[in-house]
């Protein structure tokens, strides 16, 4: 009788080891001090950058160098100094998106080969400095999570180049993938409609509408393809689907414009004044193109816009904050990486 020799092995198979992922969440950046020499730095970086403006010729090298970071630092430090978190000297964007790295680690803490981090596009912790870390984590996937729902090429394209320029540098690569803007995702719209509805239920008051101010940019931009108005449009589309309501009590308006182009309209300020005058008395704004609290938010919004109502005859005014490292806002953040971190998890 012939014996058949055993298919399998007497020694125990060896199971490769699962490797490492990083998970990099990403936002625009900050001042490394609220006076006039970090904000200095942090304007440098943040204006030399090709995807913010487009055009850094020899005429704008010299407006910059000789009169915007010549005054505009200290006037902004002083903004910075009405929002700055003082416990941690540091501004309130820093201090979010630290928090909301955290909490993605805890709720990801049953996986243990997926390593959370955070960085900032302009100023500290750098994009580079997140990704050595990741690397020296043993992180051999990397997702880069830009916090832009809407896209953007002075944001989210911006943050791509970042992250390709540092991997440019290194001989072992790790394998990159990068979220996508998330402009109407079911569980962006219903955290923002859920913050939106909260936030009015405690109110004091009752708005007779609501605005939502999104970041501006130059119209140029748009006429060249961008795609950040649609996304906005989209964004306040599915939100007055959400909460019921029609153009005329959920305003899209644009806010921060900067230099003497056109910029994307209606402007907030402007919207501002314009419905003070018209009579409007009570108002609610909600922010829906920043993922976490920042100078934009704080003190542009629920301070300077807050001055132009009230001046122009407004009465009662409330900035609803971002979604931040709220239960709503993690859990956007959450969905969004576990959806983009299949197949590596």
């Amino acid at each position: 009788m012939t014996t058949l020799a055993p298919l399998v092995s007497a020694k125990p198979t060896v199971q490769p080891s699962q490797p490492r992922v990083g998970v990099l969440l990403i936002n625009l950046g900050t001042p490394d001090t609220a006076d006039a020499v970090g904000v200095r730095v942090y304007l440098k970086e943040f204006l030399s950058d090709a995807r913010v403006i487009e055009d850094q010729g020899l005429i704008w090298k010299a407006v910059l160098n000789g009169i915007i970071l010549r005054s505009r630092p200290r006037t902004k430090a002083l903004d910075y100094q009405k929002i700055w978190n003082v416990e941690k000297n540091e501004s309130p964007l820093k201090t979010i998106t630290r928090s909301q790295a955290d909490k993605l680690a805890a709720a990801l803490s049953d996986r243990a080969h997926v390593v959370v981090d955070w960085a900032m596009r302009y100023g500290n912790p750098s994009i580079k400095a997140g990704i050595d870390a990741l690397i020296a984590k043993g992180c051999e996937r990397i997702l880069a999570v830009p916090l832009y729902p809407q896209y953007s090429a002075s944001t989210s394209a911006t943050v791509c180049d970042e992250v390709f320029r540092v991997l440019a540098s290194l001989r072992n690569q790790p394998t990159l993938r990068v979220t996508p803007p998330y402009y109407e995702d079911e569980a962006y719209i219903e955290a923002l409609a859920v913050s939106i509805e909260t936030h009015l239920a405690n109110l004091s008051f009752r708005p007779e509408l609501i605005v939502a101010s999104f970041h501006g940019m130059p119209k140029a931009y748009v006429d060249k393809g961008d795609p950040y108005q649609r996304h906005c449009i989209a964004t306040t589309q599915a939100l007055r689907r959400r909460l019921g309501m029609d153009e005329t009590r959920l305003l899209l308006t644009f806010q921060s414009r900067f230099g003497n182009d056109e910029w994307l309209q209606p402007y907030t300020d402007k919207t501002m004044e314009r419905l003070a005058k018209e009579g409007v008395r009570r108002i609610a704004v909600v922010t829906p193109g920043f993922s976490a609290d920042c100078l934009e938010t704080l003190e542009e919004i629920a301070q300077e816009n807050a001055e132009i109502f009230r001046h122009n005859g407004g009465e009662q005014f409330s900035a609803i904050p971002c979604l931040n490292d709220s239960d709503p806002g993690m859990d956007v953040i959450r969905t969004l990486v576990l959806r983009e971190l299949q197949g590596w998890i």
